[in-house]
């Protein structure tokens, strides 16, 4: 990922996690690169990779492992010997998740807590110890999974809910900062080394007055700006004129493009 931008204050975040080996929080606006650092951290230290994506259904169970009792129940279905020997045995049907994967892994690795915040309240006291000791126990087979080597672990959140305080404490929290204009220039030359600068001064100039619009119930992100000079390249678009062409690509709804033409 050659085209990720890791600014010094953020690579000053991810330092103190690793020395004090701890969760590393990130916050900040959708679209600042919150959700790629743990795929270019794994990329970069040649690490593996696993990803937790959380949704509003999430236990937190289910990052350790999940017992398949479905798959055990439709095996014990079949007569054959080899069926029944693999239903004898629980641990055929223990699926491990993110971080029991991580866990057992025999060298360091990076895992992924995609968007925290979407999931029950009680979700991250439910990771509290696992966080903390990296150790988890899985009663259907009586194994205590202890992590052979600490992962790197990074946890996103978009602020749609507080987090519990015994939560916090056990991170290091970083907030990203939109990036400055000058900041956005090396982000989108990573992606388009051969862009005209005078094009994309232009392309600047108006993604940030847009930005600047405080009614906006969504600002444009850097995603949408990267999508919307892609469009603008291939499409051959000069930005002689106020308009701004393929709105679509930064406004999100259609409250928001009205508040801008007005």
């Amino acid at each position: 990922m050659a085209d990720y931008i890791l600014s010094d204050d953020l690579k000053e975040a991810v330092q103190v996690a690793e020395i004090t080996k701890r969760p590393l929080l990130l916050k900040g606006e959708p679209g600042t690169g919150k959700t790629l650092l743990a795929s270019f951290l794994a990329e970069t230290k040649n690490l593996p990779f696993y990803r937790w994506h959380i949704k509003s259904t999430s236990l937190a169970k289910e990052g350790l492992y999940f017992y398949d009792a479905v798959s055990r129940l439709n095996d014990s279905r079949f007569p054959d010997e080899e069926a029944m020997n693999r239903v004898r045995d629980v641990r055929n049907y223990i699926r491990l998740g993110a971080l029991g994967e991580a866990f057992l892994h025999p060298k360091k690795s990076v895992v992924l807590i995609d968007e925290i915040d979407k999931a029950d309240i009680e979700f991250p006291n439910d990771l509290l110890l696992e966080l903390d000791k990296m150790e988890f126990f899985i009663p259907e087979t009586k194994e205590h999974i202890v992590a052979k080597e600490r992962p790197i672990v990074i946890i996103t959140s978009n602020n749609e809910k507080e987090l519990p305080d015994a939560f916090l404490r056990r991170c290091i929290f970083h907030y990203i900062e939109f990036p400055k204009r000058e900041s956005m220039k090396e982000i989108i030359k990573a992606h388009y080394p051969s862009i005209e600068t005078e094009f994309m001064e232009k392309a600047l100039a108006m993604f940030y007055s847009i930005r600047k619009i405080e009614s906006l119930r969504k600002k444009p992100s850097t995603s949408e700006l990267l999508d919307w000079i892609q469009v603008l390249l291939i499409s051959g678009e000069t930005l002689e004129s106020n308009k701004i062409p393929f709105a679509g690509t930064l406004f999100k709804s259609e409250d928001d493009y009205r508040v801008y033409l007005n």
